[in-house]
């Protein structure tokens, strides 16, 4: 399955050195796992959080969810070593912090030749970059690290995320041009149900695949705002079949609810409909 069939709506970080966490993971209902062996893992436990991971990925049992490494940067002590691990663990991808350049990207597509790279957006720099990191022949997806980037901002957050809202739609857009996946920041407050809705209905409203998350507590929020709604199919199914109504009529557009209807809105809402069958075969249903 292609990276942009798939639904990426809920995509949790794991800590690499926790065995129990890990193995808490094969059941929960996420689209995706970073396996992180960055700023979850103290200095003294990396080079140990890099085998227990590596053992537990060999293992298995993570079904259809895709496993996505998120190694220490290139310029640390740990990061070549933890690339050379991950080439040869059973992960999807690898996910690199910090990225300022394409060049980051090539440095670490040469230590490994055999799987996709993920970026994550978190500094200024990498941001300004972001179209060219997008373009690099290895990328498939961005993911947003808000809480760096607010650091190097020196800015606040608030409810709006109007001082983060430049960044977000800058590295959309670069991943869009170039076709690749682009998930939203992180929702710190984790037991603040409503106000994860809240940031995830503006994220999924300006365009992202999905949310990451820091605790199981949120995914099923996260799994409800990014995927379809039954009222969502509904409107898609009626579009499609209006739209095929007009085109037998020899018109070229339908109404729909008040709202017209052209071929731009029946291919989004057979995207939808295709998401949403991929989403039931993933969940067993």
């Amino acid at each position: 399955m292609e990276a942009h069939e798939r639904p990426w709506r809920s995509v949790l970080y794991i800590p690499g050195s926790k065995e129990r966490a890990l193995e808490k993971a094969r059941s929960l209902p996420v689209d995706a796992i970073i396996f992180d062996l960055e700023d979850a893992v103290a200095p003294d436990e990396k080079a140990q959080a890099r085998e227990v991971l590596a053992a537990a990925l060999a293992e298995g049992g993570y079904g259809a969810r895709v496993r996505i490494v998120r190694i220490n940067g290139l310029e640390t002590e740990w990061g070549a070593d933890d690339a050379a691990t991950a080439a040869r663990m059973g992960c999807d991808a690898v996910l690199m912090p910090k990225v300022g350049s394409p060049e980051d990207v090539e440095r670490l597509a040469q230590l490994i030749p055999d799987l996709p790279i993920w970026a994550m957006m978190e500094t200024p720099g990498g941001c300004l970059n972001a179209a060219a990191i997008a373009a690099h022949p290895r990328l498939q997806g961005f993911v947003m690290g808000t809480n760096d980037l607010a650091k190097d901002l020196g800015a606040r957050f608030r409810p709006d995320r109007l001082s983060m809202m430049a960044a977000l739609q800058i590295c959309l857009m670069a991943a869009r041009a170039s076709g690749v996946i682009c998930v939203d920041g992180v929702y710190n407050a984790f037991k603040d149900a409503d106000g994860l809705r809240r940031e995830c209905e503006q994220g999924r409203d300006i365009g992202m695949d999905g949310k990451t998350l820091i605790h199981p507590a949120q995914i099923e929020i996260a799994n409800q705002v990014f995927g379809p709604s039954a009222e969502d199919l509904d409107l898609a199914k009626r579009q499609i079949a209006a739209f095929g109504e007009a085109v037998a009529k020899g018109e070229g557009v339908a109404v729909v609810d008040g709202q017209i209807v052209e071929n731009l809105h029946v291919a989004t809402a057979r995207a939808m409909l295709a998401k949403a069958r991929i989403i039931a075969q993933l969940e067993g249903k």
